[in-house]
């Protein structure tokens, strides 16, 4: 449906009749967000994006909806789009519109409704993005070239979403400057590792309410969100298997515990795969053809294309929906291949994404990222910029007076020892 705000500004959404319950998801975590509690009451007061116009396309959820509206809160006119049409909650983004932030997303969108969205997010001309694997940024230098010279920059979520900027910039591409937020410590470190590794597991077992432990899980992929799905499957009592194509990684995941061999190897052993390496067919035809009966799929990459889901048809002779978002091939052999999700992000497609503690100092950062970039006295060359170490520092220092914890701190005597060489 087609809603219009009080300005007259079009949404689309599915029904404005579920902003109750949306409203109370978001109210839920801003109750465990206390982070981005104390830089909304600092917003509030500043007003860094007074005039400005900003779009959003992050999983749209409670914790992005809160961003959205500490983002808000600074003055800003807001418009948000979903980065994965599976992973929008249509009560939440129904309370967003009933709180003045304008939307084009619902849940299931196909491909063509995805892109509308997308291209109704951009007609809002914004001033600044929040992006989560580069769609909006592509989609901005390939169909709207003329909004470009209007964007003064935008942060960046995902892995995914820097490699694609890296190489845009590598290639004289780039337009604006835009923030790596993803590879600030306090983002990677806690997100990728504990947020993944948690939210992984919640959709996989919430979605098939199968035991894990006493099973062997394949983690294809040792980057940070590796490690927290291959942690959390062995506190759940799974054998682990890690798949990797970089040697240091492979050696890590070794001395960590872990099981190390190629896929292939793997495949005939895995009772559960998960494949998180930002790349395409990871899983393919080969390791189809020998994988046991029962084995379960599951990505949390940022894009359907690591698990290959045309090969995995091709091979079957039917496909059912089992269970909510569980499809199962029936090979030829009489085999049975079950995919989560559709071969999307599980954590979010089946499940609630990252916990909000979590959440709480990756969109703080988002927040500041944006801050920094409205309040930055030069104008920032069209490249991509690391966070810089004290906007990490400063999430970390008020996440730990959050917990209410405190630490040391160095002396004169010790930062002077530090910053010189003549050690005696």
């Amino acid at each position: 449906m087609t809603w219009l705000s009080q300005d007259n500004m079009e949404s689309t959404i599915r029904d404005i009749g579920l902003a109750p319950q949306g409203q109370l998801k978001i109210d839920w975590v801003q109750a465990h967000m206390p982070v981005l509690n104390t830089l909304r009451e600092e917003f509030e007061k500043t007003q860094p994006f007074q005039g400005k116009k900003v779009t959003i396309c992050l999983h749209l959820e409670a914790k992005t909806a809160y961003l959205a509206k500490v983002v808000q809160a600074g003055g800003a006119e807001v418009t948000v789009a979903a980065s994965n049409p599976l992973s929008t909650q249509d009560d939440v983004v129904a309370a967003l519109v009933a709180g003045g932030v304008h939307a084009h997303a619902w849940y299931g969108a196909t491909d063509e409704e995805y892109h509308q969205h997308l291209h109704k997010a951009l007609d809002f001309e914004p001033d600044y993005i929040i992006d989560d694997g580069g769609d909006l940024v592509s989609t901005l230098h390939k169909e709207r070239r003329e909004l470009l010279p209007k964007v003064l920059g935008g942060a960046e979520e995902t892995t995914t979403g820097i490699l694609r900027l890296r190489a845009m910039e590598k290639n004289g591409e780039l337009a604006f400057p835009m923030m790596a937020v993803n590879d600030a410590e306090m983002k990677y470190l806690f997100d990728n590792r504990y947020g993944t590794g948690q939210s992984v597991w919640d959709g996989i077992m919430r979605t098939t309410n199968l035991v894990v432990a006493g099973k062997t899980v394949c983690v294809v992929g040792y980057g940070w969100c590796g490690k927290g799905v291959a942690l959390r499957a062995k506190g759940l009592g799974a054998r682990v298997i890690i798949c990797e194509v970089n040697p240091i990684k492979a050696n890590e995941a070794w001395m960590d515990g872990f099981e190390v061999m190629p896929m292939l190897a793997a495949a005939p052993l895995g009772d559960f795969f998960v494949t998180v390496t930002g790349n395409k067919n990871v899983i393919s035809g080969e390791h189809f053809q020998v994988m046991k009966d029962g084995a379960i799929l599951a990505n949390a990459g940022h894009f359907d294309v690591e698990v290959n889901k045309v090969q995995l048809a091709a091979m079957a002779q039917s496909c059912r929906e089992v269970r909510r978002n569980i499809e199962e091939y029936l090979l030829q052999d009489g085999r049975k291949i079950y995919l989560l999700a559709e071969g999307r992000l599980v954590n979010l497609a089946a499940g609630d994404g990252h916990p909000a503690e979590v959440m709480d100092m990756t969109f703080a950062l988002q927040a500041l990222a944006l801050h920094y970039l409205a309040t930055v006295k030069t104008p920032l060359e069209p490249k991509v910029y690391s966070v810089p170490t004290e906007m990490d520092m400063r999430v970390a220092e008020l996440k730990l007076k959050t917990l209410g914890l405190s630490i040391d701190q160095l002396s004169e005597e010790q930062k002077s020892y530090l910053a010189s060489w003549q050690h005696s």
